[in-house]
C-alpha cells in the first residue's frame, strides 16, 4: 500500500525489438493512416461541396467521417514515432491526453450509428413526419450532444484514474489505456470500477438498444412492404447495419484485450486485435458507405468520370 511512487512517464511493454522490421512497419502503418486520411477526407468533401448531399443521414455520415480521422490521428502518429524509438516511453500527461482522446473516438463512433439508425428509422417507419422530426438544426444539435457528452464523462473517468497511487509505471501495451493504468493502482479501485460500469452502460448499452429497436422496427415494416419497397428500405440499410458488426467485433476485441490476460496468445494477433478498432474502423467505413450508398457512389463517379456518366 506505501509504495507507491510519484509516476512521470509510462513504459509500453508490448513493443519487442522489431530490428530492421521496424522499417516495413513504419510504412504499412504510414500507409495504412494515409489511406485513411485520404479516403475519409474524400467523402468529407464529397458531402460538404454537393448541396445534393446536405440530407440528415449524409450529414450524420460527415460526423463518423470526422470522427474517423480524429481517432487515427489520435494514434497513428504515436505509433508510428514509438515503432522507430529503442525505448517506448509515453510522459504522463500524454498518456491519459492519448486515452481521452481514444475514449472519445469511440464515444462518438457509436453514438453516431445510433443516430444514423435513427434516421433511417424515422425515414422508413414514420416517412410523413421525416422532415419535421430530421430538422438540420436537430441533426448540428444531436452532433454536438455526441461530442459534448462524452467528453464530460471520459473527462470524470480520467480524473478519478489520476488521482489515483501507483506502485508501477509499465503497461502491457502498444499504446495508453485507462484500465492498463488503473491496475497499477496502490489502493482500492472500486469506485472508478463503477464509474466505468455507469459510463459502460451510458455510452454502449443505451446506444446499442437504441440500434436494437429501431432495427428491429425496420425489419418489422420491411417484411409487409411490397418487394420493391422493401428491397429500396432493406438497401439503405446494410451499410449502417454492416459498420455496427466491424464496431462490434472492434469494441469487443478493445475490452477483452484489456480486461483479460491474453499472454497465452501469439504477439502478432494480440497486436491485431489491439489495433483493429483504430485501424479497420477509419479504413472500412468509407469503403462501405462509399460503395453502398448510390447518392455518395454516384457523385464519386461524377468526380472521376465527369457528368458524362452514360454507359
Amino acid at each position: 500500500m506505501g509504495n507507491w511512487t510519484q509516476v512521470s512517464h509510462f513504459t509500453l511493454g508490448a513493443y519487442s525489438d522489431l530490428g530492421p522490421l521496424r522499417w516495413l512497419y513504419f510504412v504499412l502503418t504510414l500507409s495504412s493512416y494515409v489511406l485513411i486520411l485520404g479516403s475519409n477526407l474524400l467523402l468529407i468533401a464529397l458531402i460538404v461541396l454537393n448541396r445534393s448531399l446536405h440530407q440528415p443521414m449524409y450529414l450524420l455520415l460527415c460526423s463518423l467521417f470526422v470522427n474517423e480521422l480524429y481517432g487515427s490521428s489520435a494514434l497513428f502518429p504515436f505509433l508510428l514515432f514509438q515503432i522507430l524509438q529503442d525505448q517506448h516511453t509515453v510522459p504522463y500527461a500524454l498518456c491519459y491526453f492519448q486515452i481521452f482522446c481514444l475514449y472519445l473516438y469511440g464515444s462518438v463512433e457509436i453514438f453516431t450509428i445510433a443516430a444514423m439508425s435513427y434516421d433511417r428509422y424515422v425515414a422508413i417507419c414514420r416517412p410523413l413526419q421525416y422532415h419535421s422530426v430530421m430538422t438540420h438544426r436537430k441533426v448540428a444539435l444531436l452532433v454536438a450532444g455526441m461530442w459534448f457528452a462524452p467528453s464530460v464523462a471520459i473527462g470524470v473517468l480520467l480524473w478519478l484514474s489520476m488521482s489515483l497511487p501507483l506502485c508501477g509505471n509499465l503497461i502491457d501495451r502498444i499504446y495508453c489505456g485507462n484500465y492498463s493504468i488503473v491496475k497499477l493502482s496502490c489502493k482500492s479501485v472500486q469506485l472508478i470500477n463503477i464509474y466505468g460500469l455507469f459510463y459502460t452502460v451510458l455510452s454502449m448499452i443505451c446506444p446499442l438498444f437504441l440500434i436494437l429497436f429501431t432495427y428491429g422496427r425496420i425489419l418489422a415494416v420491411c417484411l409487409s412492404a411490397p418487394g420493391q419497397a422493401r428491397h429500396k428500405a432493406l438497401s439503405t440499410c446494410v451499410p449502417h447495419l454492416t459498420s455496427l458488426l466491424n464496431f462490434s467485433f472492434g469494441s469487443c476485441s478493445q475490452i477483452v484485450m484489456s480486461r483479460f490476460d491474453m499472454s497465452g496468445i501469439p504477439d502478432a494477433l494480440a497486436v491485431f486485435l489491439s489495433l483493429y478498432f483504430f485501424t479497420f474502423l477509419p479504413l472500412l467505413n468509407p469503403l462501405i458507405y462509399g460503395l453502398k450508398l448510390s447518392q455518395i457512389r454516384e457523385q464519386l463517379r461524377r468526380l472521376w468520370f465527369g457528368n458524362n456518366t452514360a454507359t
